[in-house]
């Protein structure tokens, strides 16, 4: 890419305020010395538009932009329904997930596991959620980061997979959540705003190509031209099926996926654990919604713009740099690479802050220093997240092999993702759930998925994630009621006045149910 020194001051520029914000706000008050409450909870002050930005950022990463660009290339809208109905998934979550939890007071995931069941599910959760964050997430995010350095500024590999972490470790190894959730707020403006020039830039491509400048002839062009494109819902005759199962993805496994990973997944409920209130933390996560149903035109809809337009390139996932490349003009290349960056850059730093997280509380404090001192959590935090980035840095190069990053990295989280789920549903909402019936759903995920993905390899892994759920499910209830007749002593007590919600969350929450209708009815 040709940068222009009006590119270069803009995007140095916004490394350079990225770490500024993230040291700044990131001071403590003179005499206060930062605690885990500080560090891991961002002490707990977060309003509502911080916590939505802050989860769209850290969701939002490479393996969105770069990885779904290259399935919207290959795919096309159908893949989008990841990112629409994850808006649903929020409502539920906010609504049902949410209170129970902050209500428990949690700092992680496998801590609420301990209060509800035992000990023993808490760390096998917590080692699972390391191995997968630091070898599936973080390793995946800095190979998609470097590929597009590599793409278009023909940055070597391994020194962009090194720059990355270390421009991430700049200002998250010391400022803890408090660092990463406010300069996401920033990021995810950034992001939505080169996004959409981005996707401008490209539909004008389109547009030209029947001699127009329209935004509007160049989407409807890309539905004329390329109307397979466009179909939500996949027919058993495309090659794709396998990915994204029809019907099924409605109905079926993609529920899986985004209820594990909006509702259990500790690097994204950890924002809403660290907003002032119940009531803040909904109302973050209904307008978290909202721009979910923004991301496709962010990160889709470039994809199919490259089909239509030819795209030169060897791979899918080489879709969006190969846009910047050649679509992108000079003056604001800066800014749409500078929201590349940002999307990963700000997931990097969730998953490294998570990762210590649960390093620091589940382990830890658990196992290795049970009266570890405030100020020793915070170090150990800190140690975490230098480890975890080093592993990453090492691993990441081997990813090279993939073809669309994305489908491996919802594939790979989908052996852990339906046992984990079950086990937070049933732990959650069916008194008479044991620890004894968690753990050996927990124990069981990984061989069940192992062995569906080695005998029955044509079965699309939504619908092999859905199947795992099902049996796990039935294992739970059969242990559950085998061992005993009661409700289990550490059963949750709800009540109807823990899931009310104000107006304006009732309100935001029927608008997306209206949109995302139309949507599919659209495209259907």
């Amino acid at each position: 890419m040709n940068f222009s020194l009006v590119d270069y001051i803009v995007f140095f520029g916004y490394l350079f305020v990225v770490v500024f914000l993230g040291l700044l706000v990131s001071r403590e008050k003179k005499g206060h010395i930062k605690d885990s409450k500080d560090y891991f909870l961002a002490s707990k002050a977060l309003p509502w538009w911080a916590v939505g930005a802050s989860l769209i950022a850290s969701n939002i990463s490479a393996e969105q932009v770069i990885g779904m660009c290259g399935s919207g290339y290959v795919i096309g809208l159908a893949i989008a329904s990841y990112e629409w109905m994850a808006a649903l998934t929020l409502i539920l979550v906010a609504k049902y997930f949410l209170p129970i939890l902050m209500e428990k007071g949690i700092y992680t995931m496998p801590q609420f596991l301990e209060i509800r069941f035992d000990k023993r599910l808490r760390t096998m959760l917590a080692l699972f959620w390391l191995l997968v964050y630091i070898f599936v997430n973080l390793t995946s995010v800095l190979y998609l980061g470097a590929l597009a350095l590599r793409t278009i500024m023909g940055i070597p590999m391994l020194y962009g997979v090194i720059g990355l972490a270390v421009f991430s470790s700049l200002y998250t190894i010391y400022g803890g959540l408090k660092a990463v959730a406010w300069t996401d707020v920033l990021q995810v403006t950034v992001l939505i705003i080169g996004g959409l020039i981005t996707s401008v830039l490209a539909l004008k491509a389109v547009a030209a190509t029947i001699g127009s400048n329209s935004v509007f002839t160049g989407l409807t062009e890309l539905i004329r031209q390329a109307p397979e494109k466009f179909n939500m819902i996949l027919d058993k005759s495309s090659p794709h099926y396998i990915d994204l199962p029809g019907i099924g993805v409605l109905i079926g496994g993609m529920w899986i996926a985004n209820l594990f990973y909006w509702g259990c997944n500790q690097y994204i409920t950890q924002r809403a654990l660290a907003a002032k209130s119940v009531k803040e933390a909904q109302k973050g996560l209904v307008f978290a919604g909202y721009l979910k149903l923004l991301t496709p035109l962010i990160v889709v809809i470039p994809g199919i713009a490259a089909f239509v337009l030819k795209a030169n390139i060897l791979k899918p996932d080489e879709a969006y740099p190969w846009l910047l490349n050649t679509y992108v003009t000079v003056g604001i290349k800066g800014i749409a690479f500078a929201a590349l960056i940002a999307a990963i850059v700000s997931s990097l730093s969730s998953m490294v802050n998570s990762t210590a997280t649960i390093f620091s509380i589940d382990i830890y404090k658990q196992i290795i220093k049970k009266n570890a001192t405030e100020s020793e959590l915070v170090r150990t935090g800190r140690i975490a997240s230098g480890v975890a980035l080093l592993i990453a840095v090492l691993v990441a190069p081997m990813l090279s092999s993939l073809d669309q990053a994305f489908q491996y990295i919802q594939e790979f989280t989908g052996f852990v993702s339906p046992g984990i789920l079950v086990i937070f549903m049933f732990g959650l909402f069916w008194k008479r759930t044991t620890s004894n019936s968690a753990l050996w759903a927990a124990i069981l995920t990984l061989p069940l998925s192992a062995g569906f993905k080695y005998f029955a390899p044509k079965m699309a892994f939504l619908d092999r994630m859905g199947l795992i759920f099902i049996i796990l499910s039935l294992i739970v209830i059969f242990i559950s009621l085998y061992e005993k007749k009661g409700e289990d002593p550490k059963a949750i007590h709800l009540s109807r006045k823990l899931f009310e919600t104000d107006l304006v969350f009732n309100v935001a929450a029927v608008g997306i149910c209206a949109i995302l209708s139309v949507l599919y009815i659209l495209f259907w």
